[in-house]
């Protein structure tokens, strides 16, 4: 069934998305869906996130970081697909 697949994503958002609170929305959401994995920011001024979950739920996160939060701006957004492995237990954010 299409439905229960498993999708893991590394998405890289570029813009304004450091001191906006990109990382707690980007978890807030990531856990509305159901989804495991952790966001981080990166020295660059990029935000990086691993989502892994339902293809539906995986596919809908990307969509929202093409927005982001208020304040946010996003400029650019990459991802690639990974195999799943199932390794995390909740959404986190990463320090």
């Amino acid at each position: 069934m299409m439905e229960n697949r498993q999708k893991r994503v590394n998405i890289l958002v570029q813009g304004r998305v450091q001191g906006v609170f990109f990382r707690a929305n980007t978890k807030a959401e990531a856990k509305r869906l159901g989804l495991k994995g952790w966001v981080k920011n990166l020295p660059d001024g990029r935000v990086e996130l691993v989502a892994e979950g339902p293809v539906w739920a995986v596919n809908e996160l990307i969509n929202w970081c093409r927005k982001g939060p208020a304040y946010s701006r996003v400029d650019k957004v990459e991802f690639h697909e990974e195999t799943p492995r199932g390794r995390y237990n909740e959404f986190s954010v990463r320090y």
